[in-house]
């Protein structure tokens, strides 16, 4: 076994541990390095999370070898996912199935796979199409409002799904679109928006009071011209009043990397969300979880590190600086 020293971020705060290779893989063990052992030169973290992916639309093998040690799958069949999650190191949490009113967005979408879609009538359907997603294992409900491409959901519906998956303790995220949409979707029970609202500028106080309920999720890079200029505006004041901001790329939506994507991370830069606070969006994984993806950073300023320069950890890198510490 060939170990070092190393810092290690646990996902909250540095700490000092020790990297070892053990059988070709590096982990990370939650023990304080005997002074006799050499110092790895650079700080491990975690994977960081995407909290906006869509499977269906990509080939995620190249997860294989990205940034991401977590991903939320936001809209796509239980098949794809059931496929896809032994054969990839990161962890997918889901959605399941887009919920949408008959006829609603993403119905008649091409992309909309066979099975990611379920057209919800009324209460009695918006228990039971919960209820099955629940017992597949989703991790939230993802609820579509989007009334520039079709019907949405009336306030009643709407609040049956929330109620339904309040049971099942599990929260909903709205896909928020048009005018209204995003202030109607968390005043009746959504405790996220998978988009940062782009359709219209919100007023401080609405801000204020969704930074009080609501988890946003950033995908500012999918857009452009003025949608991008509303949600990077929208966002930086909503992190500015202690909004929970998630990151997430809307994977899948365009030719975006199946990695972390730095135009992302610029964006949100430009929403005022840097160091500390950028890092908490990434939500890197606790390093010393078994099988985690782990990653290799210069060592951090100020308690602060640049995700950015971020690269996978493998094997080699260990055995290298090993063999370059030792005399």
């Amino acid at each position: 076994m060939t170990s070092s020293a190393a810092t290690y971020f646990d996902g909250t705060t540095w700490r000092e541990g020790v990297l070892a290779l053990e059988e070709g893989r590096p982990v990370v063990h939650d023990e304080t390095p005997d002074a006799s052992l050499p110092r790895f030169p650079h700080a491990i973290v975690g994977g960081f999370t995407d909290h906006h992916v869509h499977l269906m639309l990509v080939d995620p093998s190249p997860l294989t070898s990205s940034r991401l040690g977590r991903v939320l799958d936001l809209g796509a069949p239980f098949a794809r996912l059931r496929e896809w999650a032994p054969k990839l190191p990161v962890q997918i949490d889901f959605a399941g199935a887009f919920l949408t009113p008959p006829g609603g967005y993403p119905s008649d979408r091409w992309w909309a796979r066979e099975g990611s879609v379920r057209e919800i009538a009324d209460a009695d359907a918006a228990a039971l199409a919960v209820a099955e997603m629940a017992d597949a294992g989703a991790s939230c409900i993802k609820v579509m409002s989007n009334s520039e491409a079709g019907p949405v959901f009336d306030d009643a519906v709407f609040a049956a799904i929330v109620a339904s998956a309040a049971e099942h303790g599990i929260p909903v995220y709205a896909h928020a679109e048009g005018p209204g949409e995003a202030e109607r979707a968390v005043r009746l029970g959504a405790t996220g928006l998978v988009h940062t609202p782009f359709t219209e500028r919100l007023d401080d106080g609405e801000i204020a009071r969704q930074a009080a309920s609501a988890a946003w999720i950033t995908t500012l890079a999918i857009h452009e011209g003025e949608p991008l200029s509303i949600a990077i505006d929208n966002l930086r004041r909503f992190a500015a009043v202690g909004g929970t901001v998630l990151y997430g790329t809307d994977m899948g939506n365009g030719p975006t990397p199946i990695d972390l994507r730095a135009e992302e991370v610029e964006a949100m830069r430009a929403a005022g969300i840097d160091g500390a606070a950028l890092i908490a969006t990434l939500a890197p994984v606790d390093p010393r979880t078994p099988g985690a993806v782990l990653l290799r950073v210069p060592q951090p300023a100020a308690g602060v590190f640049d995700p950015l320069t971020a690269a996978p950890l493998a094997p080699t890198d260990l055995v290298t600086a090993l063999t370059v510490e030792l005399p």
